[in-house]
């Protein structure tokens, strides 16, 4: 029976990626698809455990998780190399890491447990990545020319923090509320009228 449920849910996600990819110009291969649901499978089974992320439909976590997070794709040039800053559950760089191979990715995730999660997750899509378990202000600054952040702890406290840590001359790709940044490029999230990819160079 829980088998059913699995393989309806992930259909549906599926689905609604196909369905609402073009509304973030985004263009999914059938390759892509297929990863991002073994990704979305592995997510649900551990949730329950883990509380990755707020329970959800799968065709929210499709839109709201996912697509959301392959807008950072745009603003990252082949061979990009990048932080992730409290990947969690694996957004956005696990949806990001599935569409582009290319990417040098950087993990720094504070919980072990979810750091588990995340070299399952990299299991699971077939890509590699360096995983710190530590909070980014016990750990040095990779080389890096990107960091970004989707849901960190007291995110808003936390923010100047990590763009004072974030190496010289990175360019910060970070999700949020309106009120998160005022002095920041910011673009308004499809679908949304309050969240933003905030945009610092």
């Amino acid at each position: 029976m829980l088998l059913f449920r699995f393989m309806d849910e992930r259909l549906r996600f599926e689905q609604s990626l196909r369905a609402n990819a073009k509304n973030y110009d985004l263009e999914l291969t059938a390759e892509n698809i297929t990863q991002l649901g073994d990704y979305y499978t592995l997510l649900s089974r551990w949730n329950e455990r883990l509380h990755l992320v707020a329970p959800c439909s799968p065709e929210e976590f499709a839109i709201r998780h996912v697509l959301e997070s392959l807008l950072l794709l745009k603003h990252l040039p082949e061979n990009a190399k990048v932080a992730d800053i409290g990947s969690g559950g694996g957004l956005p760089v696990i949806p990001c890491l599935s569409v582009r191979a290319d990417l040098q990715v950087t993990i720094i995730e504070s919980s072990q447990k979810k750091a588990v999660f995340l070299r399952e997750a990299l299991r699971a899509i077939d890509r590699n990545a360096t995983i710190i378990a530590r909070r980014f202000e016990d750990t040095s600054p990779p080389a890096v020319s990107f960091i970004t952040s989707r849901a960190l702890d007291q995110f808003t406290n936390k923010v100047s923090t990590l763009i004072r840590w974030a190496p010289q001359g990175s360019t910060l790709l970070l999700f949020g509320g309106e009120d998160l940044l005022t002095n920041a490029k910011k673009f308004l999230i499809p679908g949304s009228e309050r969240r933003f990819l905030f945009k610092i160079s």
